[in-house]
């Protein structure tokens, strides 16, 4: 990634003299450690929007069922969930006790 821009940036003095301490001691340069923070940041950011995302249209869906008319009662679900829970092997098969 070629180095077109220069980013200016005020911050305190005791943070900035930490800061190239720490660099410093990590055998880094302070600009190597800021593109890579940078970095993180934008990809954090963006994870999370796509997650809101995700997470927006799995409650759009479930409101157009519930208006659609797909509903279940908290009878029938916890039914259902206790016959999966049945049918599944059992956590403790193949051990010994102690």
């Amino acid at each position: 990634m070629s180095k077109e821009s220069i980013f200016t940036m005020k911050i305190e003095t005791d943070l900035r003299a930490e800061f190239m301490a720490e660099a410093q001691a990590a055998h880094r340069p302070a600009s190597q450690i800021l593109r890579e923070l940078m970095r993180e940041f934008v990809q954090r950011q963006r994870q999370a929007r796509d997650y809101e995302a995700f997470l927006n249209a799995k409650i759009e869906a479930s409101r157009a069922s519930m208006q659609a008319g797909a509903k279940h009662s908290n009878e029938d679900v916890e039914a259902l969930f206790v016959a999966r829970r049945a049918s599944l092997p059992s956590r403790n098969a193949g051990r010994l006790d102690t």
